[in-house]
């Protein structure tokens, strides 16, 4: 393979390859990232704001391992427990853990299927009554299981889903427009959004009236560890509520929209697929291991969650570059995950030969604690469109709309469904 100019090779273990007498440390700043390259020809490359974007799977999981090296802590307002380092970023996370739980997450999934099954017969509805239906997936079906998912589990009234499904496209508008007033703007809406669900629940207890059984109550009444409180334990703040809130509702209702227009572009692309799929979601409950590895493959290929910030504490040679203290860093899971010194062909679907390397959901200390509620959400949508449909194909009069570089995923995804023909008795 060819070396693109200005950069380095590096060879699986992020070391550079024996016997190139051309490859070493670099001196000066990686090339710009408008370079076309894959990661092994390029592994680090310049984003326009001077960040330096780490592309090769083993330089990314060694960032997201080192913690100590690549700070966490490189944002200007409060991110519980993503902004955080150390020991403090732990005490925070056994927090959101007891929440996260597989024991609290796995008792969703009929929930989850009820959402999605009544969803997509709702997809299937519109129309004038043919057997076919022009749809934008993540428009007409992901955003609407993913804010259903998040209210009933988080205990927040049903009134506030089209609040919720407005801010979706907002946030959607916002990024593309890459605004930072506006996208700060969108960030502000939703913090009074949690601001006031908080705020509801402290006046219920003000009154002494009961609260709701919910992960929401749990986590007004839950402490975090604090050597120099009473007891070495206290409640959450105000700003630690809303930021934990917001980190798992935020992010996750426009990143749910996101995978499941990616996993339904992926089976209508690819009819042979689909159709196996199609098979195990008839008796989704029996087949959730090779239906979750079917997911988690596909979001690899077109990886939505494009990147993490850093910031370098000390310098540090990785790559081939020395990286000066106080440079910001990208880790850029997208390219990573489509290393091909690691996955071969990164367009090949093979879900069980790249599970083990499979890092959509981060690595290291900051792994995603939402994965499992995730998992289940995505492959519930998937999972239910197909129970409700013959066929699923791409929009032959109109193309899909990648999200910007450096995400693979989707912005649209127009397509058509054909329903499951029912016969009525007599």
């Amino acid at each position: 393979m060819p070396r693109a100019a200005g950069c380095t090779m590096t060879d699986a273990d992020g070391r550079p390859p024996a016997g190139d007498a051309h490859v070493g440390v670099m001196h000066g700043e990686p090339p710009e990232a408008a370079l076309e390259s894959t990661p092994g020809e390029c592994p680090v490359v310049r984003l326009k704001d001077g960040t330096w974007a780490v592309r090769g799977h083993a330089d990314v999981l060694r960032v997201a391992t080192t913690p100590e090296v690549f700070s966490s802590a490189a944002r200007r307002h409060l991110h519980v427990p993503n902004g955080m380092d150390g020991e403090e970023h732990r005490r925070f996370r056994a927090v959101v853990d007891r929440h996260l739980d597989d024991s609290q997450i796995l008792p969703l999934a009929a929930m989850i299927t009820e959402v999605a099954d009544v969803a997509a017969a709702e997809l299937m509805g519109r129309g004038d009554g043919g057997s076919e239906r022009r749809v934008e997936v993540l428009h007409d079906y992901g955003r609407q299981i993913a804010v259903r998912v998040q209210s009933r589990w988080l205990g927040w009234p049903e009134s506030m889903e089209e609040e919720l499904l407005g801010w979706i496209d907002d946030n959607f508008a916002a990024a593309r427009s890459r605004d930072p007033q506006r996208n700060a703007e969108v960030a502000e809406h939703f913090d009074r959004i949690v601001d006031r669900v908080v705020q509801e629940r402290r006046d219920l207890e003000a009154r002494g009236e009961p609260l709701l059984d919910d992960p929401t109550s749990r986590l007004l009444r839950d402490e975090v560890e604090d050597p120099g409180a009473p007891g070495g334990r206290r409640p959450l703040t105000g700003p630690e509520l809303v930021s934990m809130l917001r980190n798992w509702t935020a992010g996750d209702l426009g990143s749910i929209a996101a995978s499941i227009g990616v996993v339904v572009h992926h089976v209508a692309a690819h009819p042979a697929l689909q159709e196996h799929l199609r098979g195990l979601s008839g008796e989704e409950a029996r087949h959730t291991d090779e239906l979750d590895a079917a997911v988690d493959e596909m979001l690899r290929i077109n990886d939505p969650f494009p990147s993490n910030r850093r910031m370098v504490t000390t310098p540090v040679e990785l790559a081939g570059y020395t990286f000066p203290a106080g440079t910001p860093v990208a880790i850029n899971w997208t390219t990573a995950n489509r290393d091909e010194r690691i996955f071969g062909d990164p367009d090949a679907y093979r879900p069980q030969e790249n599970r083990a390397a499979n890092i959509v959901y981060g690595a290291g200390p900051h792994i995603c604690p939402g994965r499992v509620l995730s998992t289940l959400q995505i492959r519930g949508a998937l999972a239910a469109l197909l129970r409700a449909t013959t066929e699923i194909r791409l929009d032959p009069d109109l193309e899909a709309t990648r999200e910007d570089w450096p995400s693979r995923g989707f912005d649209t995804v127009p397509v058509v469904l054909r329903e499951v023909h029912r016969t009525t008795a007599p």
